[in-house]
């Protein structure tokens, strides 16, 4: 994906409205989507839980601090409140991009993300979407699943989230995986990024054309209450 720079600037723009205040990035890899809050004067703090990725990020991102602005968040971690208990409460936005698939615990996962946000706080979550979607590359990036976007909204709505939007993101790519799917292709060619790349203005178009009803990614956004919303 650190080849899809224009793909990468779009998915930022796409949470880029929704986010505010003390943002948390969860699952930040090699910081493909953090640069763009960086370069454009955000408070971010960004984390994950590979050792790799975070001397990565400390090498890539000097200027944060890297004691309390890039960490290591396990969202599977057991007694996570207790674990993490500084950082409670403590954020205004969390966001998980292509995060929450990895996960064996969904629900535990964004009970978590729920336990780290003040209340009124905002949680953006981007999954791959549909079942019949899935493919060797989903089994070669060890996901467990895809969502539909009321799955999802389900799951995030049962942790005392309500959820503000939901939406699909770039349908132009159903084509792609389909055919990476037939082809039993288990990563997309850098090639094929980067010829993606460029088509990610039509993508827009595409996007806006379908009202984001379909998409090979659904999004929602949801705020954190005090009680399960019905």
């Amino acid at each position: 994906m650190s080849l899809a720079y224009s793909f990468n600037k779009w998915m930022y723009e796409t949470i880029r409205p929704y986010t505010n205040g003390q943002i948390l990035e969860i699952g930040s890899g090699i910081g493909n989507i953090s640069g763009f809050f960086l370069n454009d004067g955000l408070e971010i703090t960004i984390s994950d839980t590979d050792v790799n990725y975070i001397s990565f990020l400390q090498k890539e991102f000097p200027q944060l601090d890297n004691e309390s602005k890039i960490l290591s968040i396990d969202l599977q971690k057991e007694n996570f409140q207790h674990y993490y208990s500084g950082l409670l409460q403590k954020f205004d936005t969390v966001f998980l991009l292509n995060v929450l698939e990895h996960l064996a615990d969904d629900a535990y996962a964004i009970q978590n993300c729920n336990a780290l946000l003040k209340n009124g706080g905002t949680l953006i979550i981007l999954v791959p979407a549909y079942s019949f979607l899935f493919s060797p590359m989903d089994r070669a990036l060890y996901h467990y699943r895809r969502y539909t976007a009321k799955q999802l909204m389900t799951k995030i709505g049962n942790e005392n989230f309500k959820i503000e939007k939901s939406f699909y993101f770039n349908a132009l790519g159903i084509p792609a995986w389909l055919y990476g799917k037939v082809m039993k292709y288990k990563a997309p060619p850098a090639g094929n990024m980067k010829f993606f790349d460029k088509l990610v203005p039509a993508g827009k178009i595409i996007d806006k054309i379908l009202f984001n009803k379909i998409g090979l990614s659904a999004i929602v956004i949801a705020r954190k209450t005090g009680h399960k919303e019905n």
